[in-house]
């Protein structure tokens, strides 16, 4: 995908975050991030992997400078405004946060239930998901009745049911069996492709089958640097 004409979804700008005011985590990160890019960030345990996708989604502002998504710059962002950002962000967790009350097809139209979206629309996305996750017959299922992979892929299809500009996920195959992994990679590869929207996944490995063109970041003693 040619980066011309392309718009910077994600503005870094000196951005350092900090669980210890003493000891930043992320150290003065600069980087710029184009719409519908496929971006992977790697580094050691405990690098800030994770911490650089809590900026990105509102849970962790800046200790300094700012960074901007969706150009609305998160220093100091009221809550309104990234209630409204949010419905443009789609999220995987590693601990998939599924509701343990709901139907598995419930879980996934979590994001157009709160969007306001009719009945018709939540069951017909939801339903059209199912099936690209290879779990139409477990829609009536609850989450505790599913395996770990399983209840991945209903995390993936909940994240993308609103169809996002933006796609943030946290080790989205780590523990998972390699069924289950191509197909959270394909859904993620056909978001990128189909739809625009721009993924940033988090990893301590990059599959050799990613097969799509993407961007590496790495993160050492607290810099972040762009792997050419």
């Amino acid at each position: 995908m040619s980066s011309e004409n392309r718009t910077n979804i994600i503005d870094m700008q000196m951005l350092t975050l900090s669980y210890d005011t003493n000891k930043p985590t992320i150290i003065e990160a600069d980087a710029k991030i184009k719409t519908g890019d496929f971006i992977f960030i790697t580094g050691k345990s405990g690098s800030g992997k994770s911490t650089i996708l809590k900026s990105l989604y509102g849970e962790m502002p800046p200790s300094s400078g700012n960074v901007s998504v969706c150009g609305i710059g998160m220093k100091n962002i009221s809550p309104s405004k990234l209630n409204i950002l949010r419905r443009y962000i789609g999220i995987v967790f590693q601990n998939y946060r599924l509701i343990n009350e709901w139907t598995i097809e419930k879980n996934i139209m979590l994001p157009l239930i709160i969007g306001g979206f009719s009945q018709n629309v939540c069951v017909a996305q939801a339903q059209k998901l199912l099936r690209h996750v290879k779990l139409s017959h477990k829609a009536n299922k609850y989450p505790f009745e599913l395996s770990g992979g399983e209840q991945q892929r209903v995390g993936m299809a909940r994240a993308l049911a609103h169809n996002p500009l933006l796609m943030l996920a946290d080790e989205p195959t780590g523990n998972l069996d390699d069924y289950s992994s191509e197909v959270i990679w394909s859904l993620l590869r056909n978001a990128r492709e189909h739809l625009g929207t721009t993924i940033i996944v988090v990893t301590h490995h990059i599959p050799a089958t990613i097969n799509t063109e993407y961007k590496e970041f790495f993160i050492e003693n607290g810099g972040l640097h762009e792997v050419v």
